[in-house]
This record gives structure tokens, C-alpha cells and sequence, in this order.
């Protein structure tokens, strides 16, 4: 058997997306433990981390990710030939009320920043930033509530929803275009 250092690695770099431990401690199939993952993805941070490579491996919307290091963004760029994806300060509003206010309805994204919200909404909807969390049975009509979703968490490398930061931390942030998404 190949050392199980080398599979969580492969695994990691075939992957479509983040991939949690009990992922992959399911794809191993042996009788291996998660605490052993956990460890091995530890030790495969630390090395990528201590030998500086052009990437990381991050722990984002719950699974572990390789991601290429955000001072690469304008070389990746100008090899892919585009410029960044950026939302306009409607859609980043709209989007930063529904992540800190999640599960929340239309109504009350409207109300925050007093204006129609409805476009906004299916165009973040439309780009997998939000989705349909529920309908809310308490209200005529059965309003949907909005939340944010893995695609989200993984433009803006967060493990989950509890890592975004507080208005204090935001505050002391240097100013800079935060609308980029990669």
C-alpha cells in the first residue's frame, strides 16, 4: 500500500472541490483513522507552508482545498486571459446582508438597504453565491429565506460562515477593493 501521506495528497489534488475528513477517510477504505488524516493534512499543510510553494493547502467551506497563492492572482490572470470577476456594490451589499443575516428574507435585505432587491438577488442566485435555504411557513405567501452557500465560502476561503470577520476586524483591515472574488 502506497504511504498514506502520498494518498491523502493525491486525493486532495484530484479533487473538485474541498474535500472534508470523512470524505477522506471514505475514500481510503482502509481501516484508517480520521485522526490520522487529520494529522497527515496538518503535516501536508506545514511542508507546502515551510517550503514555500506558489500554493497552499487551506481549510475552506469544510474540506480541505489546494489554492495557488493570492500574490499569483495577475499571472494566473493574464495566463487565463481575463480580467477579475468583480460584483457591483449592489450585489456586494445585497450579498454581505444575507451572509451576516443568513437564513433572511427578501423583505428584510430590502429594508437594510432600502431598495428593490429583487435583481440583485437572482443575479447572486444565478452565480451560486446564495441559495434557497427554506421557505418561511410562518409568513402569507411562504417567503423564501436566503443564504449563502459552499461556492461562497470558498471564493472568499472561509471554512465556514463563523469565520467572516466582525465589523471591529473589518474595520482595522486596510482599505482595498473587496469586491474581487479571484
Amino acid at each position: 500500500m502506497l504511504p498514506l501521506k502520498t494518498i491523502v495528497e493525491g486525493l486532495l489534488f484530484v479533487a473538485d472541490g474541498p474535500l472534508s475528513l470523512e470524505k477522506l477517510v471514505e475514500a481510503i477504505e482502509e481501516n484508517i483513522s480520521q485522526d490520522s488524516v487529520e494529522k497527515v493534512v496538518e503535516s501536508l499543510i506545514n511542508e507546502y507552508e515551510d517550503l514555500n510553494r506558489a500554493f497552499t493547502l487551506s481549510l475552506v467551506a469544510g474540506g480541505y482545498q489546494f489554492r495557488t497563492k493570492p500574490d499569483l492572482a495577475p499571472y494566473v490572470l493574464r495566463l487565463k486571459k481575463r480580467s477579475p470577476q468583480t460584483l457591483s456594490r449592489p450585489a456586494t451589499e445585497t450579498l454581505a446582508v444575507v451572509a451576516y443575516r443568513q437564513p433572511v428574507l427578501r423583505a428584510v435585505v430590502e429594508k437594510i438597504r432600502g431598495v428593490d432587491s429583487g435583481g440583485v438577488i437572482r443575479t447572486l442566485l444565478e452565480k451560486n453565491l446564495i441559495r434557497v435555504v427554506r421557505r418561511d411557513d410562518s409568513l402569507p405567501g411562504r417567503p423564501m429565506l436566503y443564504g449563502t452557500t459552499n461556492k461562497f465560502l470558498e471564493i472568499f476561503s472561509l471554512s465556514n460562515i463563523k469565520d467572516l470577520p466582525t465589523i471591529e476586524e473589518m474595520e482595522k483591515l486596510e482599505p482595498k477593493d473587496t469586491r474581487t472574488l479571484f
